[in-house]
């Protein structure tokens, strides 16, 4: 028996032969996209999970990839015209499913049974057509959203002011009547192959620039057109890798998924020439939306996506490779491994992946990527419990569990250096929240784990970042803080965390331009991090750079409204301008906050609210904040105020001393001697 035809917005869909019709346009569908189609058109309007879909495509169980349902919806998808950010057929609903979401039409087989039997003559004319008028009509380009002409249109709009390649704007493409979609295809790639080719040859006057707004609701700036085709032309050997899905079976196992997905993400950023967007911005797709939109908000030519499967010692793996620009696919493969293996297999993927994307390997990538990493399935597996604790960690209690579990680590592996640089990070953190004499304990260990890791690997990019922190939280000792820093950045030139912080460092020790432009650069990395876009507004600020700052900290509530410091340091950066009024509205959003009443007690002094002023220097002071107590001082005109609590900031080890060098705040107070005491103390670097 035949299966009834399915019919929506004037296509007509065959389930038997797989056939897609409309107006005149046939597309033959493989069996998966036509089950799922039929799926959710039977249950128009309704959630189907993914559990449901699978389950149907799948029903024994056995799925070569995680990302085969991504797949079949982006084949429906592609082939209907459609997208997810904005559908017409098929809506995904995060963490739920699929909905159809397409109008139906009326099935003119139905229609027909249903009317009244009439004889007709011979010299009756034909029946007209039951068909709906909308069936005759050619297929129409779909439309996209984009900016009319911006030189970053390619980039998310937080990423305005980042240097990135120059985009061709291509004009609104009319409705052409074609034949069939395959013209329609070729057409447009002819137009795009062709209005780029003669920009490329004739142009020699810069675009015309368009401010780009904040980020709006739907992802677009607000000053975006709502129709038209834009060029996407992201870098060319750039790639973001979606986390890998859990399919063990167990949820209890996404930390090793998660964290092995961390670790070929870290492979990829030791090979030369590869762009590789930054973890915070890639695993935000943990849904896993088609790979256009992800390659357009992260800006990047690839997307890595895969799955994980671990049973006992053993882990199987599956990765592909797709082309955001063209769709396809440009390499896959499954793996099965011992846990042991799993060094060898990360530098396995990530050289397949350069070798894909036609990146030349340059010396021996297998060394770097395997450095300071161990062959022990235990130790690797305590190290990615506690990476995956760290993360999350809010309190000592955290740290200490992290703590707990890098130590397993390396007792499994005395030799593991990045358990080793793990456990120093989180030491140093922890000994933030603990009194005085654990403290030093826990500072001795902190130093020691971060000598050893670097002993064992030298160039392991990781060890050096330990010690940078430990020097500059701890000690006070920005000399040798800034010397690890830049080690570690010239070992890790394309991590995303390595670069904010060394532009926030870069620009405190007098070197604004270096400074703002690794800061910048970790935003083109790591887009969609409020903290890449917070440590640029840092750079920024003390570079004296306020209403560029005060943009970066609208960027980074842009991506996260909740950011508890943002309001405060934005309120600074209106206060240096003289805008009183709206550094005051900018702190009260969020009074709780400390930095907030730090900004609230200078502010409201200039505006002359004096008692008000009084009132949150004091909640400064009960909390023992002493560096901004003395700039408020400081500012107050209080000079001798000021450098008491100077000085106390230096028995208390502050690390908000960093700024001192150049924090404008206290540029009253750099002709005192006392100040310049101070200021020998902290060995900044010169």
């Amino acid at each position: 028996m035949t299966s009834r035809k399915l019919r929506f917005d004037g296509w007509v869909l065959d389930p038997d032969s797989g056939d897609l019709e409309r107006g005149g346009t046939r597309i033959r569908l493989q069996d998966q996209p036509v089950q799922v189609l039929r799926e959710l058109i039977a249950r128009a309007g309704e959630v189907v999970s993914r559990e449901q879909l699978i389950a149907l495509l799948w029903p024994k169980g056995v799925v070569d990839f995680d990302t085969g349902l991504n797949t079949v919806i982006r084949k429906l998808r592609s082939a209907l015209g459609d997208t997810s950010d904005t559908p017409r057929y098929i809506e995904t609903l995060p963490r739920r499913g699929y909905r159809f979401i397409g109008a139906l039409d009326p099935d003119p087989e139905v229609a027909t049974a249903a009317l009244p039997s009439t004889p007709v003559s011979a010299a009756s004319p034909a029946p007209a057509s039951t068909a709906p008028a909308s069936h005759l009509e050619p297929m129409a380009l779909p439309s996209a959203r984009e900016p009319a002409s911006v030189p970053e249109a390619s980039q998310p709009a937080v990423l305005r002011g980042v240097t990135a390649p120059t985009a061709t704007t291509i004009a609104r493409t009319p409705h052409w009547r074609l034949p069939g979609l395959a013209l329609i295809a070729l057409a447009g790639l002819a137009l795009l192959t062709g209005v780029y080719a003669l920009w490329r040859q004739h142009s020699t006057a810069t675009p015309a620039s368009v401010r780009v707004e904040a980020p709006s609701q739907s992802g677009l700036p607000t000053n975006a057109a709502s129709t038209g085709m834009v060029a996407f032309s992201p870098p060319p050997h750039s790639v973001a890798v979606l986390p890998f899905v859990n399919i063990s079976g167990d949820k209890e196992q996404e930390y090793f998924s998660d964290g092995l997905t961390e670790e070929l993400l870290n492979s990829l950023t030791h090979i030369d020439g590869l762009q590789v967007a930054a973890r915070t911005s890639s695993f935000s797709f943990r849904e896993h939306p088609d790979i256009a939109y992800v390659a357009h908000k992260l800006n990047v030519a690839t997307v890595l996506e895969g799955s994980v499967r671990r049973s006992g010692r053993t882990v199987r793996v599956s990765a592909q490779l797709v082309s955001a620009v063209t769709g396809f696919h440009l390499w896959s493969n499954a793996y099965d491994r011992d846990l042991g293996d799993v060094l060898k297999l990360q530098t396995e993927i990530a050289t397949a992946v350069a070798s894909a994307m036609k990146v030349a390997l340059l010396g021996d990538v297998g060394t770097r990527i395997e450095l300071g990493g161990t062959r022990i399935p235990e130790a690797f597996d305590a190290y990615l419990r506690a990476a995956k604790t760290y993360e999350f960690a809010h309190d000592a209690r955290d740290a200490e569990t992290a703590i707990a579990a890098f130590s397993e680590a390396i007792r499994l592996d005395p030799k593991y250096a990045l358990a080793l640089a793990g456990r120093s990070i989180a030491l140093t953190y922890a000994s933030a929240f603990v009194k005085d004499g654990t403290a030093r304990n826990e500072t001795n260990n902190a130093l020691a784990d971060a000598r050893e890791a670097i002993a064992l690997a030298p160039e392991l990019a990781d060890g050096h970042l330990a010690l940078h922190l430990f020097f500059e939280a701890r000690t006070l000792d920005f000399a040798q803080a800034g010397a690890e820093l830049e080690r570690a950045a010239a070992l890790a030139p394309g991590t995303a965390q390595v670069l904010g912080m060394y532009g926030r460092f870069a620009v405190l020790a007098g070197h604004a331009d270096a400074g703002i432009a690794a800061s910048r650069r970790a935003v083109v990395l790591d887009p969609l991090n409020p903290l890449s876009h917070y440590r640029l507004g840092q750079a920024l600020y003390f570079a004296r750079r306020y209403v560029e700052s005060i943009a970066a900290w609208n960027d980074t509530l842009a991506l996260d409204p909740q950011e508890p410091d943002s309001g405060g340091v934005r309120g600074l950066a209106y206060y240096q301008l003289g805008n009183f009024e709206s550094a005051r509205a900018s702190c009260e959003a969020r009074q709780e906050n400390l930095t907030s009443q730090w900004c609230l007690a200078l502010t409201y002094n200039r505006l002359a609210r004096h008692a008000a002023a009084h009132t949150a220097l004091a909640k400064l002071r009960a909390a023992a904040d002493a560096y901004r107590c003395a700039t408020v001082y400081a500012q107050w005109g209080n000079a001798s105020q000021a450098l008491d609590w100077l000085e106390m900031a230096l028995r208390l080890r502050d690390p908000e001393l960093r700024w001192l060098m150049t924090d404008p705040l206290l540029d009253s107070l750099r002709g005192e001697p006392r100040f310049r005491s101070i200021e020998r103390a902290l060995k900044f670097p010169h």
